[in-house]
């Protein structure tokens, strides 16, 4: 068994932007195993927010000594390095027995999700123009996280009257803002809101009204946090690189529910090789968030598909 990582660079279709910052292009890691002539390959996109960078995330992966499993995978922090490994384990085991991954994981097969595409954070003319464009979709996610954001909310609900809409905060507002902006966000009809204090400072959220669901976003990364959560959130965000692959993310999946959280799937931005895995996991959730491809200019050689019906599961020429 060989591992190799490769980094790997995706323009995106305009400048994309939070309340942490902007970025115009996805920065990502290739890995690839092989062994016995087969290849299999998974994509992580190292994230800041927790501490990670190309360099770190480069240098967990290449101290990783094959052969491995996915077992012996979980040696590793839950994050980037071990995801883009455990993905391409998974991929690697399908290439080499001909079975899809969702066989060999012992799940149903897979059907498209409707998935949201998101508004970058702006001026509320810019975001009421973004809502307008993409108000024939049918979910959009708002990215908001400041002091002065109800123009920006009024705003994209004029410019998409019928979108159902779901509010992404990143952090970025206070107990005291969130408590105000409650109340609006279900006048306006949002569906969710995800993270809106700080991961350090959510216990404020014990005892206040929910009249919207509160999904966890950095709150969350895997199993280890759900006991964290109890009294603050109604849903949690499940993403790949924050659970450490598929393996661990579908064991948090059926934690969570058993613990009675619904589930959102979500993504970093990258490219359709990041997203693949995870539609599996975003089978019956409350919320799939897999746009990544959909805010690039450019994009794997056999990316996924969108359509009406939404993102489609993998091509075997692509992942599993």
């Amino acid at each position: 068994m060989q591992i190799s990582v490769t980094r790997d660079v995706f323009k995106l279709a305009q400048a994309f932007t939070i309340s942490r910052g902007s970025r115009t292009e996805a920065r990502v890691l290739t890995v690839r195993v092989s062994e016995n002539g087969v290849t299999g390959w998974g994509e992580c996109v190292p994230y800041a927010r927790y501490g990670e960078s190309l360099e770190n995330v480069t240098d967990l992966i290449n101290s990783v000594n094959a052969p491995v499993n996915r077992a012996g995978l979980y040696t590793l922090p839950a994050g980037a390095a071990r995801n883009a490994l455990d993905c391409a384990l998974w991929d690697l085991e399908a290439k080499t027995t001909g079975k899809p991954v969702w066989e060999l994981a012992g799940l149903p097969a897979p059907g498209p999700e409707i998935t949201a595409y998101t508004l970058s954070l702006d001026t509320p003319e810019k975001m009421r123009e973004q809502a307008a464009a993409n108000a024939f979709r049918p979910l959009l996610k708002i990215k908001l996280g400041t002091d002065n954001d109800m123009p920006r909310l009024e705003a994209v609900r004029a410019g998409a009257p019928d979108a159902t809409i779901i509010v992404d905060a990143n952090e970025g507002w206070s107990a005291e803002i969130y408590a105000d902006f409650a109340p609006h966000m279900q006048r306006l009809g949002v569906a969710l809101v995800e993270q809106p204090l700080p991961a350090g400072d959510d216990d404020a959220l014990i005892g206040m009204e929910r009249p919207v669901p509160v999904c966890a976003d950095e709150s969350c990364h895997d199993r280890a946090s759900l006991p964290a959560l109890q009294g603050k959130y109604d849903v949690v965000n499940i993403k790949l690189d924050k659970t450490g692959g598929l393996t661990e993310a579908l064991a948090l999946r059926d934690a969570a529910r058993t613990e009675g959280y619904r589930i959102m799937v979500g993504c970093m931005v990258g490219s359709s090789l990041a997203m693949a895995p995870a539609t599996l996991v975003a089978q019956g959730a409350m919320v799939t968030d897999l746009d990544g491809p959909l805010l690039l200019a450019e994009d794997r050689d056999t990316p996924l598909r969108f359509d009406a019906a939404g993102v489609h599961p993998p091509s075997p020429a692509l992942w599993g």
